[in-house]
C-alpha cells in the first residue's frame, strides 16, 4: 500500500471513530458542569441561557445555547467592584433578571474593611445581550425601615402584576438568618417594610440559617420557595421548601407553609456533599424543569471555591409538588435536557 493510500485510510478511520464517539455522547452529559461555581444561577432568554456564580471578587457571566455544554462556554467579567465602599468585597450570589425590558443583577457585597454586615445591591443594563453593554450601579436595595440590617441572597419574582423581593437577613436582634419579603416599587427600590416568612425551626435547619431563596412554579402556576438551610460550612447544608397558599397574599407570613422535611440533602456515595443554593430553568423545548445547585465532591471542603455546579431534572408529584430525589452521582452520564 502506498504511503498516500495509508494516510487516507488512517484519516477515514479517525473520522469514523470520531463520529461514533460523538454519537455515543451526544445525548448525555456529566456532573459537575464546572470545576468551581458556588451559588449558581441560570436564566433563559430568546433561546440563550445566561449563567452566573459567586467568585468573591467580581461578577462573571457565561452564555450558552445548551446548559449541558456550559463548560465549553466563554466566561465574561461583566463588573468589577470599586476599590472601596459598601460593595467593594465579598461579592456573593449574583442573579440576573429581565424586568421591564432591562437587565438587572442582584448581588450581595460588603465594605472594604469588614464582611459584616453584608447587604444586597443591584446593577442595571439596557443592552439586549447582558454579556455586553454597560452596567449601571443602582445602589443598595434596602428595607426602608431597617436599611442597615444584614441582607443577602436577594431574588425577585412577579405575582399577579406585582414584583416582590425575597432575601435572607437578620432582624437586628440576633444572628439568625431568616427569610424576608417586600413589595418592590421599582427594580432597585423596596416599597414596604420587610416581612419575615421563615426562620429555622426544624432539626435539619441547625446553625440558625435559612438563605438562598428561589421561586419555582408548577404547570398550573402554584408557587414554591426552595431555600438553603443549616450552613454551607457543614456537610448538612440542604434544601428546604415552602409553599404559597393558592390565592394568598405573599406579604403575609401565614400565606406560606414550610415542609417538615428537606427536599435535597447530602449523598456521600454520589460525590454530593452539602448541596444547596440553587436555581431553576426550563429545557430548550420548555417541556422539562431543571434544578441547578452547588455541592462539594468530597467531605470537609466547606464554603470555598471547591463547590461546583450540578444540574438534574425536576420531577412533579401527582399533587403538583416538585420532587428532587437525591443528588445525581458525579461523573456518570445523564440524559441532556429535552430539546438540546
Amino acid at each position: 500500500m502506498k504511503s498516500s493510500q495509508l494516510l487516507s485510510l488512517l484519516f477515514l478511520l479517525f473520522i469514523k471513530g470520531a463520529c461514533y464517539a460523538s454519537a455515543d455522547t451526544t445525548g448525555t452529559f456529566t456532573n459537575p458542569l464546572l470545576s468551581t461555581g458556588p451559588d449558581p444561577w441560570v436564566i433563559q432568554y430568546k433561546g440563550m441561557y445566561y449563567y452566573m456564580h459567586t467568585t468573591g471578587h467580581n461578577l462573571v457571566m457565561r452564555k450558552t445555547k445548551s446548559m449541558s455544554d456550559l463548560g465549553a462556554s466563554q466566561q465574561t467579567v461583566i463588573w468589577t467592584p470599586p476599590a472601596k465602599g459598601p460593595n467593594a468585597r465579598d461579592i456573593w450570589a449574583p442573579e440576573l433578571h429581565r424586568i421591564q425590558g432591562k437587565w438587572y443583577v442582584y448581588y450581595t457585597a460588603g465594605s472594604s474593611d469588614s464582611i459584616h454586615p453584608q447587604h444586597s445591591f443591584v446593577l442595571e443594563n439596557t443592552a439586549a445581550d447582558p454579556t455586553t453593554g454597560t452596567w449601571t450601579d443602582k445602589g443598595q436595595i434596602t428595607d426602608p425601615v431597617h436599611p442597615s440590617h444584614f441582607a443577602i441572597d436577594g431574588t425577585v419574582f412577579s405575582h399577579k402584576g406585582k414584583q416582590y423581593f425575597i432575601w435572607s437577613g437578620h432582624n437586628g436582634k440576633d444572628a439568625i438568618q431568616r427569610l424576608y419579603i417586600s413589595l418592590m416599587k421599582n427594580p432597585w427600590t423596596l416599597a414596604t417594610e420587610k416581612v419575615e416568612i421563615a426562620a429555622p425551626t426544624y432539626p435539619w435547619e441547625q446553625n440558625g440559617v435559612n438563605e438562598g431563596p428561589e421561586i419555582l412554579r408548577n404547570a398550573k402556576g402554584a408557587i414554591f420557595l426552595i431555600f438553603s438551610a443549616c450552613g454551607c460550612w457543614t456537610e448538612n447544608y440542604t434544601l428546604g421548601m415552602m409553599t404559597l397558599h393558592p390565592g394568598a397574599d405573599p406579604l403575609l407570613a401565614a400565606s406560606w407553609t414550610k415542609s417538615p422535611e428537606p427536599v435535597l440533602q447530602s449523598r456521600p456515595e454520589n460525590g454530593a456533599f452539602a448541596p444547596g443554593h440553587n436555581g431553576f430553568f426550563k429545557s430548550p423545548d420548555g417541556k422539562e424543569d431543571w434544578i441547578i445547585y452547588h455541592a462539594n465532591s468530597k467531605a470537609g471542603q466547606g464554603c470555598g471555591n471547591l463547590r461546583n455546579p450540578r444540574m438534574q431534572k425536576v420531577a412533579w408529584s401527582a399533587d403538583g409538588t416538585p420532587f428532587f430525589g437525591e443528588p445525581v452521582k458525579i461523573n456518570i452520564p445523564v440524559a441532556r435536557p429535552s430539546g438540546e
